[in-house]
C-alpha cells in the first residue's frame, strides 16, 4: 500500500507482525533471530520478540559503518550492537523502522558481517519511502510512503516490549 499522509506507525507494526509469522511459523522459529538496528528498528525487534515468544532479540550500532561517519561520528545516545545469539549459520531477521536511501541497510549488515556468517538475512520495515541509492529492498515492508525530499518520518515510542505502541511523525529533514 502507498501512502502520502504521516501513516499509522501501530497498523504498519501489526501488518509487520502478521508477515513476520507468515516467515517464521512456530514450528521453524527456532532456526531465526530477530536483531532491530538503533534505534527504531531495535525497538521494533523488541516488541516483535516479546509478542511472537522469540529469544532474546538483537540490537545492530551501524555508527563505525555508516558512510558519513567522519562528518557526523557517534551518536551520543549510541548503544553497542548486542546480539544475545550466534549469527553464524542463523536466519537473521533484520528490522528497521524507514528503508530509504540503504546506506543504514549497508551498514547494519556490514556490523551483522562483524559476528559472523548469517545463512540468510531478511529484511523487515514498517515503512519504505523509496529513494534507493544503494541496491537494497525489504523482504516485507508494511507500506511505501510517499514523502517530499525535505521531509523525514521519525518513530517514536511509549512503553516497552508486548506493551510498547508507536507513532509515526514528520519532520523537516536536517
Amino acid at each position: 500500500m502507498t501512502q502520502t499522509s504521516t501513516p499509522d506507525a501501530e497498523a504498519l507494526y501489526h501488518a509487520l507482525r502478521d508477515q513476520a509469522q507468515a516467515l517464521m511459523p512456530a514450528n521453524d522459529r527456532a532456526r531465526w533471530s530477530v536483531a532491530g538496528i538503533h534505534s527504531g528498528g531495535a525497538w521494533i525487534a523488541e516488541r516483535l520478540a516479546a509478542d511472537l515468544k522469540l529469544g532474546p532479540h538483537g540490537v545492530i550500532n551501524v555508527a563505525f559503518h555508516r558512510d558519513d561517519y567522519a562528518k557526523k561520528g557517534l551518536h551520543s545516545q549510541a548503544q553497542p550492537t548486542t546480539l544475545p545469539f550466534d549469527v553464524e549459520d542463523r536466519n537473521v531477521l533484520l528490522i528497521d523502522d524507514v528503508l530509504a536511501t540503504g546506506r543504514t541497510i549497508r551498514a547494519a549488515v556490514n556490523e551483522l558481517f562483524d559476528y559472523g556468517r548469517p545463512a540468510r538475512v531478511a529484511l523487515a520495515v514498517l515503512a519504505d519511502r523509496g529513494g534507493r541509492e544503494l541496491p537494497f529492498s525489504a523482504d516485507y515492508a508494511a507500506a511505501s510512503i510517499e514523502l517530499p525530499l525535505d521531509q523525514t518520518l521519525v518513530l517514536s515510542r511509549e512503553g516497552e516490549g508486548a506493551a510498547t505502541r508507536f507513532a509515526f511523525a514528520t519532520q523537516p529533514r536536517a
